[in-house]
């Protein structure tokens, strides 16, 4: 079954959870145990103590649902045979739950921290002269409990006047209603909208506003002769394949279709888990023809190495990390040629790919010689691209495939102005 659901929770600790969840259970053991035989009422408590449980890691509705299921049951048996089931399946959710916190999809349940985590941009002056004013960016990133790190950027924003160089750390927490980063040289504070950059001799040297960036490739329209893959009204054009309530394609199937060399548009929304580290941060991915993977994942304001967001993994990492916050719409758009291979299936090209994150070309052309991480062998065959399910709540939309043909310019770009308009197939 998967889960996708927002954390009830909006507390500093784990320890704040299990007090919350002690006290649910000492309110429903006082209110809804009455005027039932012992047994029967020692299986409620139990069964409605998993309830709890459940609504403080996945989602009421879902919590809800299952305990209903099993209180319906007039069979004292199968009661408990459910019930006990029931409190197994808590279990490893508790596990991960600890080891990963709480995991929001629903901008409007985030946690305190949220409001800070983001992106920001301005100016600083690194000499007490006007004429030292130079463009700087600063990505914040919420790690749970408080805790905070940034990573600035001189020039702009990934993308946006930065594309590769030097990134100075920062790491800081909250005090009251504020945040402080700090490095070796600057402290930087944060409020609701905006920061502040001192020197370490108390010296303002810079402001910043806090700021949302849109792709310009978001709702892209697929152009004449595309596959509509998905577009919220139906799961045909996949295998296996769940819908959110919204509207939305939960990550964990792969397309009944197989294409050839292909461009593709797609849109991903990952979740906010501020406790969670590395691979564990939101990952999915998209296995282009089962064999080559673009990573998927909340790498924000991270490197960008080999396992992060936009890489071809474990093989090319991207030129830098267009990884925009969690919560917030991406955008992938890709260009892949597919190897060839002569009738004996021998190898005679290799895939080449042109991958576009958020509107910003972060693999030009380049060279893939084998299949990325668990994808399958290469081979002359087509196979299905899936969207890889790791456990997370990855949702996307807006996806169509247009496949190439033969005389398509395999060299041209397809995206002729990446920040400023839609990528424009060539034919």
């Amino acid at each position: 079954m998967r889960l996708l659901a927002s954390s009830r929770a909006d507390s500093r600790s784990r320890k704040e959870g299990a007090s919350q969840i002690i006290a649910d259970f000492s309110e429903i053991t006082v209110c809804r145990c009455i005027l039932t035989s012992p047994s029967i009422r020692m299986l409620n408590t139990f069964v409605l103590f998993s309830k709890t449980i459940l609504e403080s890691i996945v989602s009421r509705q879902i919590a809800g649902f299952l305990t209903r299921q099993v209180l319906q049951m007039t069979n004292f048996f199968s009661r408990c045979c459910a019930g006990i089931f029931l409190l197994a399946f808590c279990l490893p959710l508790i596990a991960a739950d600890g080891k990963d916190g709480p995991v929001y999809t629903d901008i409007q349940e985030v946690d305190s921290d949220y409001q800070f985590q983001g992106e920001y941009r301005g100016w600083q002056r690194s000499r007490p002269t006007g004429r030292s004013s130079e463009p700087v960016a600063i990505q914040v990133i919420a790690l749970g409990e408080g805790k905070f790190a940034g990573t600035k950027y001189y020039g702009g924003l990934p993308g946006e006047g930065w594309f590769g160089g030097t990134r100075y750390e920062l790491q800081g927490g909250m005090t009251g209603d504020v945040v402080t980063l700090r490095n070796d040289d600057y402290e930087v504070v944060l409020e609701k909208s905006g920061a502040t950059i001192m020197t370490k001799d108390g010296r303002r040297a810079g402001e910043l506003k806090k700021m949302m960036r849109i792709s310009p490739t978001m709702g892209t329209a697929p152009p004449p002769g595309a596959v509509v893959l998905f577009d919220g009204t139906s799961t045909d054009q996949f295998k296996n394949a769940k819908m959110t309530e919204d509207g939305l394609l939960i990550a964990g199937t792969e397309t009944k279709d197989s294409f050839d060399s292909f461009r593709l548009h797609a849109e991903f929304r990952l979740p906010y888990k501020p406790m969670a580290r590395g691979q564990g941060r939101g990952n999915s991915g998209f296995y282009l023809q089962s064999r080559y993977e673009v990573q998927v994942l909340d790498s924000f304001g991270l490197v960008g190495v080999e396992n992060e967001c936009g890489a071809l993994y474990k093989t090319r990492r991207p030129d830098f990390n267009m990884c925009f916050p969690p919560l917030q719409w991406q955008t992938y758009d890709i260009d892949l040629t597919s190897p060839t291979f002569d009738e004996k299936a021998n190898k005679l090209s290799n895939m080449k790919i042109s991958v576009w994150h958020n509107g910003v070309l972060i693999h030009n052309n380049a060279d893939i010689p084998n299949k990325t991480g668990g994808g399958k062998p290469e081979g002359p065959e087509l196979l299905p691209t899936k969207l890889q399910d790791h456990g997370n709540p990855v949702v996307y939309r807006n996806i169509w495939i247009a496949p190439k043909r033969p005389d398509s310019k395999k060299e041209k770009s397809w995206v002729t102005a990446p920040v400023k308009v839609a990528p424009i197939p060539i034919y």
